[in-house]
């Protein structure tokens, strides 16, 4: 028997995760991509699985540590492990994600605000704090000091409602049934609390994890950013004969081609010629930062909730291979095996709602984003050609953008050029 040390994988650029749950226990029996311990990032909840087969030996993390890459699990004793032990450790399966942020409507944690705020923040206070690992979590996504926060739970453990209010500016809210305080942080007045009950029975119903760390991160997307939505309508029609086409062929090759393989090449051929829908906000507020990369993200509906794959360098990629990574990617969401790094680094976003229907919505940008297109169900309907009104296949677009990077003539101007773009797909191959 050899001992081998088991470590955290690399998992993406997250550090500090809190671990929530330790699944082995000393002298269990564990075989390779077993799951070890369980780790809660703002993001994600992902295991840490077991690189190899043998008996858990020691455990060397408790539930409430923070963990990053490399820091160390568990001894587990193996068979014959010997010199290869240390790269076994090395080569240790990526975590398995298991429940994750609906990126596309809501922004990632990794943005300039979210750094700066937690920069900020006394580490020794805040790990010292009374408060449970997901409300940790909860803390360092809206760059709460829990240093700073006076819990309101049994012995003064910090609640969610602690640390909602801290980032508010307010003191805990008021006992169901009492009217909430005349304004809240940032002057902005708060909700006040009603006790639904005396007009009727009610129930409280859990909110899934999902929505408990997108709403913080929406909120404060959507007060940091001034939004601007422009509409407009693509005629994509010639397209769409020539989508379903390509499609027949697909199928019989074991994949599809969907309208967004072909939205997917236009917005990179639109970012290229807007650069500004390509960049971020530079963290000093007087500079933008241009990439020179085209990662597209795209929201994908699973039994988890909505989660956004990006795809990287669509720029190099022609059409199959867009519609076979969309297909592979949505089969790993859905099926809960999506890594972080698959959900990371877009720099722009896609939000289609097309396949459930709808005329317009008004998407959230993805912070550090400064734009996000939103797409709905296309239709049929009479179009003017210059003589006679002919039926056309419409597709609605909804262009939400950061007005402090782009203004609406270029927001305008992007969107023309997407319309035109799609109108022809002989313009899509250049």
């Amino acid at each position: 028997m050899s001992a081998l040390d088991v470590t955290v994988p690399d998992i993406g650029d997250f550090t500090d995760i809190p671990v929530i749950s330790i699944l082995v226990g000393v002298g269990d029996t564990v075989d390779t991509e077993d799951p070890l311990i369980e780790l809660e990032s703002d993001k994600a909840t992902m295991e840490v699985p077991s690189p190899a087969a043998g008996v858990v030996k020691e455990i060397k993390v408790s539930e409430g540590d923070t963990v990053s890459m490399g820091s160390l699990v568990l001894i587990l004793e193996t068979e014959g492990a010997g010199d290869a032990a240390p790269a076994a450790a090395a080569e240790s399966p990526t975590p398995a994600v298991v429940d994750k942020e609906p990126v596309g409507i809501a922004p990632p944690a990794d943005t300039q605000a979210s750094k700066s705020s937690v920069a900020n923040v006394n580490e020794a206070g805040f790990k010292r704090a009374h408060a449970s690992p997901s409300i940790r979590a909860f803390a360092r996504q809206l760059g709460a000091d829990l240093s700073q926060i006076k819990g309101s739970g049994r012995g003064g453990r910090i609640l969610r409602e602690d640390v909602t209010e801290w980032f508010k500016g307010t003191a805990p809210a008021p006992a169901s049934g009492a009217s909430a305080g005349a304004s809240g942080g940032m002057g902005i007045p708060p909700i006040p609390v009603v006790d639904f009950s005396k007009f009727g029975a009610t129930e409280d119903v859990e909110m899934s994890r999902i929505k408990k760390l997108s709403g913080p991160a929406l909120h404060r997307s959507w007060l940091n950013i001034p939004h601007v939505t422009h509409q407009e309508e693509a005629d994509i029609t010639d397209l769409d004969k020539y989508r379903k086409e390509m499609d027949t062929q697909a199928k019989t090759e074991g994949y599809r081609v969907t309208l967004l393989s072909f939205i997917v090449k236009a917005s990179v051929s639109a970012l290229k010629a807007h650069w500004e829908f390509n960049s971020s906000i530079h963290p000093d507020g007087d500079k933008l930062i241009r990439k020179e990369y085209y990662n597209i993200g795209f929201a994908a509906d699973t039994p988890n909730g909505l989660m956004v794959p990006v795809i990287k360098d669509a720029d190099r990629k022609g059409i199959i291979e867009i519609s076979k990574e969309l297909a592979d990617l949505s089969a790993q969401a859905r099926e809960g095996k999506l890594k972080a790094n698959d959900m990371q680094g877009a720099t722009f976003t896609i939000s289609s709602l097309g396949g459930i229907g709808g005329t317009s919505f008004t998407p959230i940008v993805n912070a550090p984003e400064v734009a996000i297109l939103g797409l709905t169900r296309s239709k049929m309907a009479p179009v003017w050609d210059g003589e006679q009104f002919v039926p056309r296949n419409m597709l609605p677009m909804s262009l939400s953008y950061d007005h402090r990077a782009i203004d609406g003539a270029l927001a305008a101007r992007f969107a023309a050029t997407l319309k035109h773009l799609l109108g022809d797909v002989r313009r899509l191959m250049h």
